[in-house]
């Protein structure tokens, strides 16, 4: 194991004799200083199943230690590994950069620390070496689309175990959306009752004929949602849940027909929606949705603690305004409001969640439609048409999170090879990914400064199972955590070639944790998906 092999790249490594190895075994300590208990249990519960590690409390004259510690001169998600004949020293600014540095340690072990059982007697080796190392941005975020189809509850836990062990620290859940609400809100049962579950689905894009006529649907308990932040907090991961408003809520409406614009549709009659697509069956702007979701945000914000969940994702996007332009309701609100037309309108809903929230300590985040018609203060946004509404928001003075759909929307085609499966828009290759660039150069660097971070998206309207989203997904997000943590020049001066070499290391591990990514050659044959049929787009993505 070289240390070259580690991905994301640390800022600084030196290593002068890479013959020189540390030997842990049955004697080696651990010792966790104030603040670190939580990465104590992480790391002894991981090397015990990979390598059957006791790794005991350090007492004197304890020989071989792993030592962890807090240094508050360092900054919070940044740390030092150092590995000498006396063991590893990891310290970090805080609890967060200890354990991203146990994380960098797993990996100086080798593919074998990412298994769940011991494969063999030989005990387990560290390079002397040492690492210093700090993260370029503080949002490192990956989406998971648990609404279009259900991902149960062991899928998030292990995906937040994935990006962990790649350095990234925001999971964004997509939990409602037409084709199904996926949190139990106890004050309307019928959310998942009936919102959760569809009674058919399209398979592939739209255009396809073919269908599943299995129904469809799942939901996670309370309890679970809780659990899931909890895992995900002993990890230093935030997760950001997603209630879409006011598109994408047509699960809602059938579950609660008054929720939508019912002097113009029947709303009773909807259903879940079974097909993809942007649909015109949004929320009626009236005081009773308003209590209704504000309802629904109570709950949510007591599942999610505010010191792990900050921020509140509202949706905003792909929202059709020709229901409200045909109700006499939403025209009444438009007038009474003294809005000029629909757009403000929609700015009006997000404005109110977004003081709603703010009184209560979260932040509202949201597609970059939300800056049509005005964005409230404080207000994050979510750039995903291009870079042009981040730079637009970050021009105004809030916060943006980079996640342009040409560049790392992961449900899009890894190749033009007629073999992809479902192949869906342009190309991304691995090397696109590890190309992308969050900040664009228009920004002045005090603008630039409003780049909070960036974010990878999968959406799962053609991805029914694990092993699909798994495809997807990997390689491509261990190239995107790099450009989200590691400090890299512009991309056409990126060493690919350097990163390529590491990805061999890194498919092992890949392998050992399971995954089952993109071979470099083309998907195995069970990877396809013959005769489903995508949306492909040819040509290089515009770059706005």
């Amino acid at each position: 194991m070289n240390n070259i092999d580690l991905i994301p790249a640390p800022r600084s490594t030196c290593q002068q004799d890479d013959s020189q190895l540390v030997t842990l075994g049955p004697d080696t300590a651990l010792c966790a200083g104030p603040g670190t208990e939580g990465v104590e249990r992480w790391l002894r519960t991981t090397l015990s199943a990979s390598y059957g590690l006791g790794l005991p409390p350090a007492v004197a004259n304890s020989g071989c230690t792993i030592t962890l510690g807090i240094n508050d001169a360092l900054a919070p998600e940044e740390y030092r590994l150092g590995v000498d004949s006396d063991g590893a020293k990891i310290t970090g600014g805080s609890a967060k950069g200890v354990f991203w540095g146990a994380q960098t340690l797993r990996q100086l072990l080798g593919p074998e620390a990412f298994r769940r059982a011991p494969l063999t007697q030989e005990p387990p080796r560290l390079p002397m070496m040492q690492i210093e190392d700090a993260p370029r941005f503080a949002w490192r975020g990956f989406m998971l689309d648990v609404a279009r189809h259900f991902m149960p509850k062991d899928v998030v836990l292990r995906y937040i175990d994935l990006l962990a062990a790649h350095k990234l620290n925001v999971l964004h859940l997509h939990l409602t959306d037409d084709q199904g609400w996926r949190i139990e809100i106890k004050r309307y049962p019928r959310l998942t009752e009936v919102g959760a579950w569809r009674t058919r689905t399209k398979v592939g894009m739209i255009s396809s004929q073919v269908w599943d006529e299995r129904p469809h649907g799942g939901y996670y308990t309370q309890d679970d949602i809780r659990e899931i932040a909890a895992y995900a907090s002993e990890r230093h991961i935030t997760v950001v849940p997603e209630i879409d408003i006011p598109g994408h809520s047509q699960a809602a409406i059938a579950a609660y027909p008054q929720l939508g614009n019912r002097d113009v549709i029947d709303t009773a009659r909807l259903e879940v929606f079974t097909t993809w697509g942007v649909n015109p069956n949004v929320l009626s702007p009236t005081d009773d949705t308003l209590r209704f979701y504000e309802h629904v945000l109570e709950e949510v914000l007591a599942l999610f603690p505010q010191e792990s969940s900050p921020f509140i994702h509202i949706g905003g996007d792909e929202c059709p305004k020709d229901q409200w332009r045909a109700s006499a309701t939403a025209q009444e609100r438009i007038k009474e409001l003294g809005l000029a037309d629909e757009d403000e309108l929609q700015s009006w809903f997000i404005r109110h969640f977004a003081t709603w929230l703010a009184t209560r300590g979260r932040r509202l985040i949201g597609w970059d439609e939300i800056l049509e018609g005005g964005l409230a203060d404080g207000a994050t946004v979510s750039s995903w048409r291009g870079y042009s509404g981040g730079i637009a928001a970050a021009r105004a003075g809030h916060d943006v999170v980079m996640c342009p759909e040409q560049h790392v929307y992961l449900d899009y085609r890894q190749d033009a090879h007629p073999d992809e499966p479902v192949p869906i828009a342009y190309v991304r290759s691995l090397e696109d990914v590890y190309r992308f660039e969050p900040v664009p150069p228009q920004l002045t660097s005090e603008q630039a400064r409003h780049i909070i971070g960036t974010q990878a998206n999968m959406w799962t309207e053609a991805y029914d199972s694990v092993r699909g989203v798994d495809y997807m997904v990997f390689p491509r997000l261990a190239a995107f955590a790099e450009v989200a943590w590691s400090t890299l020049p512009a991309p056409d001066q990126r060493d690919y070639t350097g990163f390529g070499t590491r990805m061999h290391a890194h498919y092992a591990r890949l392998d050992a944790l399971g995954v089952e990514y993109r071979p470099p050659a083309g998907p195995h044959p069970w990877q396809r998906r013959p005769g489903i049929p995508g949306r492909p787009i040819e040509g290089t993505p515009p770059t706005q």
